[in-house]
């Protein structure tokens, strides 16, 4: 999606594109973390750490829920009139990349629910 030279003509795609490169390091930061603590058998058991983990996983989810609606919609709207950027079937590749950011969507918001769920057990 970024190495089309109309790329930066659209806000929307370059949102989606700032907002997964801060969700690719968040998550990849994650799962490392969670691997670690799996291979130690030793959960972390602070509070306020899976506070903070819980509110950058609903941020993140939401910007990225924001990113993917918007290129979802640009690229219905530039399909739908026919413009000359959907050549080549660049439309195409912009709605995979919607239909990615929708599933990076429902994965941190699911990590962020489980994450909500399991803090109430920390606290008592």
């Amino acid at each position: 999606m970024c190495l089309d030279y109309d790329f930066y003509d659209f806000t929307t795609f370059c949102y989606l594109t700032t907002v997964m490169a801060f969700v690719t390091p968040w998550s990849i930061s994650l799962a490392l973390a969670d691997s670690y603590s799996v291979l130690l058998k030793q959960l972390p058991h602070e509070p306020r750490l899976l506070s903070m983990v819980l509110a950058g996983d609903t941020v993140m989810s939401f910007l990225s829920l924001g990113g993917a609606c918007g290129v979802a919609s640009a690229t219905e709207l530039l399909s739908s009139m026919g413009a000359p950027i959907c050549g080549d079937n660049l439309c195409s590749q912009y709605q995979v990349s919607a239909t990615l950011a929708f599933l990076c969507w429902f994965l941190l918001l699911a990590s962020a629910l489980f994450n909500l769920w399991s803090l109430p057990s920390l606290l008592y």
